[in-house]
């Protein structure tokens, strides 16, 4: 897979830009999520790497506060990978704000303690998923693993009963907003879609000071957000329809996905990729192709689920 691509044309998405950029509303859902009542924002420090955010790997948000690092990102697809991802961009983040100190040296530094939080609005039920863990992706099995990385998953669709969309106002409406979205999906294009579901909001009180200010930003990016995963339903089918034509059968093309997203995962190349798996590059270079435009969450089963 080579350097990692950074994505300097990231694009910000609704959630990130009610909370991340807002040290009121970060420190509301921060009460939320953790039962707590500070009151001061000011002592938040926001610290999201803004050039540092890889394909595929992004964060929402992360700040520092009460001696903590939080992570905070937004998804709307359940994704085991995530305790990977997020340890790469802590790393970024903890070198970062250990670039002036002594690593080196005999002293012990202090870090912020880190807490990851998902924030999950998908249309899927995540059933008994509450957390995710670095150690489950380990090859072989330890009850004491060396290295571990918790990703506590907040399921923030409308009428879930947490205490996450109970304490913070903002986060409840912005789960209706969502919600409306989805509801006027069903029989619209996305672009009205979004745009009744913004203009009902509005007129309901919903997201109102936040939506008049916004409102156009608000629009783009939900449709943007809408056609790029129809997009990426349509080119990883493509990728995988090619496969197939070439002669792998839809069972050995699921198995191939799922190999070449581990290695990507570890940063293999495709040469490397193609050695390991006794092949040839040409033989899987159409699958591959597709697999890596995307996150390496995507289920194989969704990606051929309409061929």
């Amino acid at each position: 897979m080579g350097k990692k691509k950074v994505n300097k044309k990231y694009k910000d998405t609704v959630f990130r830009l009610l909370f991340g950029k807002n040290k009121n509303e970060l420190l509301k859902l921060y009460n939320a999520v953790n039962g707590s009542d500070y009151t001061n924002p000011d002592e938040l420090i926001i610290n999201t790497l803004e050039e540092a955010i890889y394909v595929g790997m992004r964060n929402d948000v992360s700040f520092v506060f009460q001696d903590y690092l939080n992570l905070y990102e937004h998804q709307s697809t359940l994704c085991p990978n995530l305790p990977l991802r997020d340890l790469f961009y802590v790393s970024d983040l903890l070198q970062e704000m250990t670039a002036d100190m002594n690593i080196y040296g005999t002293r012990r530094l202090k870090i912020p303690t880190p807490r990851f939080c998902v924030f999950y609005n998908g249309e899927g039920d995540p059933g008994e998923v509450k957390e995710y863990r670095l150690s489950d992706m380990f090859e072989k099995h330890e009850e004491a693993p060396e290295i571990e990385l918790v990703v506590k998953i907040i399921d923030i669709n409308d009428g879930q009963n947490n205490k996450a969309l109970k304490g913070c106002r903002t986060l409840q409406e912005y789960a209706k907003l969502i919600a409306m979205i989805r509801d006027n999906r069903k029989s619209m294009s996305a672009e009205k879609a979004v745009t009744k579901a913004v203009n009902d909001c509005i007129e309901q009180g919903i997201l109102r000071e936040f939506l008049l200010k916004y409102k156009a930003q608000v629009i783009k990016m939900s449709i943007y957000e809408y056609d790029e995963k129809k997009q990426r339903k349509l080119d990883r089918e493509e990728g995988v329809q090619i496969g197939i034509e070439q002669g792998i059968p839809v069972g050995d093309s699921i198995r191939l996905i799922i190999q070449i997203q581990k290695k990507l995962t570890k940063g293999k190349s495709l040469d490397a990729i193609a050695d390991e798996l006794e092949t040839t590059v040409e033989d899987i270079k159409p699958i591959y192709d597709a697999v890596i435009k995307y996150p390496l969450d995507t289920e194989p089963k969704d990606i051929i689920a309409h061929l």
